[in-house]
């Protein structure tokens, strides 16, 4: 028997995004908007957006992670993120949710980020 809070074996740590739905380029742009104040490359690229869903009725719902738990904007970067998507045409509401399962690491960069940072 498997504990409730232990993800099944095979099930991804991070769940998909809606990538076929109209507004996610949108989105995933207004992220791109949003910078880490620490590091100069954006929150997108760094691979802090873990998920985005849009559903049905143009709700949006963004779970996201820091680079650390102790990050000095842990709470205020949820809020970023839904102000810059928030005034997209088509957005109706946005939830950003915070996450540190799994925990954030370098190889979730693009290589955008990489290069920019010189680990390229």
């Amino acid at each position: 028997m498997t504990d409730a809070s232990t993800p099944m074996e095979g099930a991804p740590l991070i769940a998909p995004s809606t990538t076929d739905h109209p507004l996610y380029e949108d989105i995933v742009n207004a992220c791109r908007s949003v910078y880490d104040p620490e590091i100069p490359v954006n929150i997108y690229d760094l691979g802090l957006i873990y998920t985005i869903v849009v559903a049905e009725d143009n709700a949006v719902s963004v779970i996201m992670t820091l680079t650390a738990p102790g990050c000095p904007v842990a709470g205020e970067m949820p809020g970023w993120v839904a102000d810059a998507i928030e005034p997209l045409p088509g957005v109706k509401q946005v939830d950003v949710e915070m996450t540190f399962e799994p925990q954030w690491g370098m190889d979730m960069m693009s290589d955008e980020a990489r290069l920019e940072l010189g680990f390229m």
